[in-house]
């Protein structure tokens, strides 16, 4: 019993730190330089980038100091698992001033890839000097390899089925014949008696393989808060971009309208010409996506915003419209990353949900089946979507 109380008030010692320490628990060896690297971190007022407590005394705190930093880097990568890494680094960021340090070779060595740092990067790119521009390109290199590994052979089977699918024929040749889909639309033609199934329709799937079947764009805010949206956009558009029966188009936008479709055979010289920040015109991004649409019922256009619109907001919602009346596949993605529900314009995801486009988000692993859905035509699966809006303004858990 003595042993679980010690262990308990050790906890929550971690848990409260030294300021709020009410355990009368004293902190020793690894637990204590565990503490330590916390409180470098969270102890102290973010605003002052953790340097000065109450009283003028000071407190815990990474200071700017580029040495003293990397090795609160190294520390935390000991004392604690990769997520938990990614998730101080990024409170770093944020809280203590971490992105100028990141201008240095020696500080990128150190730090823990991550979709987060991959944004952050390429949001100071324009400062990054000449020495440090190399270890930049690994760092984000070295992310979107792991996301690739991740999400590349799924995306390809899951999309290719959709697309053979969608390529089915009612009058096949013998040997195109797709006997599982066969028997099941004749089920109703079984003859027990006979053990059998009358195949009085044929399913099977088209010839034509290498043919462009679809047509898909991308068409992705760039604005900051749509970093982790941006770096899976690249990836999933490349990886899409590979597929010879598709021809996918991937346009960036803030204020201005990027198409960066030309560079799609390499995501990250597609997230090295992305300009994160500025402010965002969806209209004239739809506008532009709109004018390369020339097979409107064999395309698919994907929104991917957080929908605060600072163009004309009746606009965007006439070309969403105009679309979708030509035939157009519209999907509205409020966010594509692993984070929880987004912030997002409420009131423009319910005017979209009200023209058939509802609006939700998306994580990476998601995404496969959802164009795979979008390329059949046939309703997103509810399980796959989450915060979306339905037409009332108000999020739900499914569509």
């Amino acid at each position: 019993m003595a042993t679980t109380t010690d262990e308990r008030l050790r906890r929550w010692r971690l848990v409260l730190g030294g300021e709020a320490d009410g355990t009368g628990c004293t902190l020793r060896g690894r637990d204590a330089a565990m503490d330590g690297a916390l409180a470098a971190l969270y102890r102290g007022a973010p605003e002052e980038g953790a340097r000065t407590a109450r009283g003028g005394r000071r407190s815990a705190g990474l200071g700017g100091s580029a040495p003293q930093v990397a090795r609160w880097l190294g520390d935390i990568r000991e004392y604690f698992p990769s997520t938990v890494v990614q998730l101080m680094q990024q409170d770093a960021i944020t809280r203590l001033g971490l992105d100028r340090l990141l201008l240095e070779p020696e500080m990128l060595a150190a730090v823990e890839p991550d979709v987060h740092l991959v944004g952050t990067l390429l949001s100071l790119k324009h400062a990054l000097p000449e020495t440090t521009r190399e270890s930049a390109r690994a760092v984000v290199g070295k992310v979107v390899a792991d996301l690739e590994r991740r999400l590349a052979d799924r995306t390809r089977a899951t999309v290719g089925g959709a697309l053979d699918r969608s390529a089915r024929v009612n009058r096949p040749r013998h040997r195109d014949i797709d006997w599982d889909r066969t028997i099941r639309a004749n089920l109703k033609n079984h003859l027990p008696e006979h053990g059998t199934v009358v195949p009085e329709r044929l399913v099977g799937y088209a010839r034509a393989q290498r043919a462009v079947k679809k047509d898909v764009i991308l068409c992705v805010d760039q604005s900051g808060s749509m970093a982790p949206s941006v770096v899976h956009s690249a990836v999933f558009g490349a990886v899409l971009s590979s597929m010879r029966t598709l021809d996918t188009r991937l346009v960036v936008f803030d204020t201005s309208v990027v198409d960066l479709t030309e560079q799609l055979i390499d995501p990250v010289d597609v997230l090295f010409a992305t300009q994160l920040g500025g402010g965002t015109d969806i209209n004239r991004a739809l506008a532009y996506c709109q004018s390369k649409i020339t097979r409107p019922s064999e395309t698919v256009v994907v929104l991917i915003s957080d929908l605060y619109e600072g163009g004309i907001r009746d606009g965007m919602l006439r070309r969403v419209a105009e679309m979708k009346a030509a035939g157009v596949q519209f999907i509205a993605l409020l966010a594509l990353s692993d984070e929880g529900a987004p912030a997002y314009d409420h009131s423009h995801a319910a005017a979209l949900a009200a023209l058939g486009a509802p609006a939700f988000a998306c994580t990476p692993d998601a995404f496969p089946e959802i164009m795979a859905a979008a390329i059949e035509k046939r309703p997103i699966p509810r399980h796959l979507v989450k915060g979306a809006d339905q037409g009332d303004g108000q999020p739900h858990s499914n569509v």
